[in-house]
């Protein structure tokens, strides 16, 4: 696999940037707002990570984590009860766990070609 051509890795980092950017126009409780702009932006670094350095397992592994870290979110940040905002952390964190989890078979076989 070329670098940046992954697109599971594209759509990661484009559920962390809509996830970061939700806080502007969706209302905010709680811890909502550290959550979100935190893990979105976590989720764009490993997606930009994955992008360029496509044999790193465990940086697929890391954006599956924070797809579920930003899934529970929520109820972990105590704004489950804000809609728009808790719906943007399920979706975006369904989202990253599902294209993370993609991506982790196709990085282990391309690692253990360069690894035998």
């Amino acid at each position: 696999m070329k670098k940046w051509t992954r697109w599971q890795d594209w759509v990661a980092v484009a559920a962390g940037l809509y996830a970061a950017l939700a806080t502007l126009w969706t209302t905010q409780a709680g811890a909502s707002t550290a959550f979100m702009i935190t893990l979105g932006v976590l989720l764009i670094i490993a997606g930009l990570w994955n992008l360029a350095m496509p044999r790193q397992v465990y940086t697929e592994w890391a954006e599956a984590i924070l797809g579920l870290i930003l899934f529970l979110a929520p109820w972990l940040g105590g704004y489950a009860g804000e809609l728009g905002a808790a719906a943007t952390s399920w979706v975006c964190g369904i989202i990253a766990i599902i294209v993370g989890l993609w991506a982790v078979i196709p990085a282990m076989r391309m690692h253990r070609e360069v690894h035998p």
